[in-house]
């Protein structure tokens, strides 16, 4: 049927009294306006040997988006989850920086889990003003670099290395201690300021010692370590080695503590290493989650959410961190560099208590807690 020239426009009158326009192919009501999609991304290692904390992490900040999106608090704003994963690996972190910041409709990024991977790729989002906050890198310098988009919900190693040092010097009363590192920012870095402040102490440490990310074998290590009777071991690095070198330990008859920070806070480590991390003693960052009504609701919804999976070290983290991001963005909207002038200023109330940042971005929060594995868990050490 061939329509002539009134025709039209009687239907297009027809169809504006209805609410209907036409337009870019397709049909919507008129007087509803499109959600703006943004996309924030989860960076972290989601394969490989601690993919347990990665995929933890992104699990919390799936979370986190999927309860913004259901309560409607960002008008006309609509968040998408973008999970990438960084191996655990610097030059891999550097890559995936330089996709996300090519992407845009990404606002902000919650990551990296490594202070390896986040400092390279810091200088990446740098470039393009996008915030990065992450919920565990603790090497001090990832915020001296001057960096005005970077935040931090976790506090630095300097804090809990020397919080370590005097656990095991002044209260443990534990002189004879031997170090090992993983020679990352991390773990060596933590092992550096655990070491400065135990010989500032008045101790001297038997022994500084790296190893290689990925290796299996420490017992070489761990047998010339023990032929100086140490009391302790004092381990920098994460749960995948701490597991193999607490069970190679015990096998090889060392009868001291291991020692270790929050890389290690994992119910991983316990599974790896078995009996022999019983009476270990790991540094966390923050408070037990059992003292922060909000983290405990936290963890009973986590739990219900994901409950085939063991509730890892740094999810509570992601999610505030996540959850930060996702309050400037309501304040503010979707201009990057109101969302970081935002952030800068901002008392955020969550599961963490309340978090602001400092000059360097750093948070204010700088507790630390102690734990003991008793009975194959996790307990604050009294």
């Amino acid at each position: 049927m061939r329509i002539n020239g009134k025709s039209k426009i009687l239907l297009v009158l027809w169809m504006i009294s209805l609410g209907w326009f036409v337009g870019c192919g397709k049909v919507e009501k008129a007087g509803v306006t499109k959600e703006e999609e943004v996309k924030i991304a989860l960076a972290g290692p989601l394969t490989g040997d601690i993919a347990a904390m990665g995929q933890g992490m992104s699990n919390a900040c799936k979370m986190a988006i999927d309860d913004a999106n259901a309560s409607l608090k960002l008008k006309g704003i609509r968040l998408e989850f973008l999970p990438v994963d960084d191996r655990a690996d610097p030059q891999e972190a550097v890559t995936i920086a330089n996709q996300l910041i090519s992407d845009q409709k990404v606002i902000g990024v919650i990551g990296h889990l490594n202070s390896g991977c986040s400092i390279p790729a810091s200088k990446v989002y740098h470039q393009k003003k996008i915030v990065m906050i992450t919920p565990a890198s603790t090497n001090p310098g990832l915020t001296l670099q001057g960096f005005k988009n970077v935040f931090r919900v976790c506090t630095t190693d300097d804090v809990q290395g020397s919080f370590a040092a005097d656990l095991v010097y002044k209260k443990l009363g534990l002189k004879k201690v031997s170090i090992i590192h993983d020679k990352t920012p991390y773990g060596q870095g933590l092992a550096e300021e655990f070491k400065k402040q135990f010989t500032a102490n008045g101790g001297n440490p038997l022994s500084f010692d790296g190893i290689n990310i990925g290796d299996k074998d420490f017992k070489a290590l761990l047998i010339k370590i023990n032929a100086n009777k140490p009391e302790a071991i004092y381990f920098g690095g994460v749960y995948s080695e701490c597991g193999l070198i607490a069970k190679q330990a015990k096998e090889i008859g060392f009868s001291g503590t291991i020692i270790t920070g929050d890389g290690v806070f994992s119910p991983e480590y316990i599974k790896i290493g078995g009996k022999a991390t019983e009476n270990n003693i790991i540094t966390m960052v923050g408070s037990p989650p059992e003292k922060l009504p909000l983290a405990a609701e936290f963890i009973k919804r986590y739990k219900k959410k994901y409950p085939n999976v063991d509730i890892q070290p740094y999810d509570a983290y992601t999610y505030e961190a996540t959850n930060i991001l996702i309050d400037a963005i309501s304040h503010v909207g979707t201009d990057k560099n109101a969302i970081i002038d935002y952030i800068c200023d901002v008392e955020y109330k969550g599961i963490l208590g309340t978090t602001s940042f400092d000059e360097k971005g750093d948070t204010l929060n700088r507790i630390i807690t102690a734990y003991i594995v008793k009975d194959g868990k996790f307990e604050v050490l009294k």
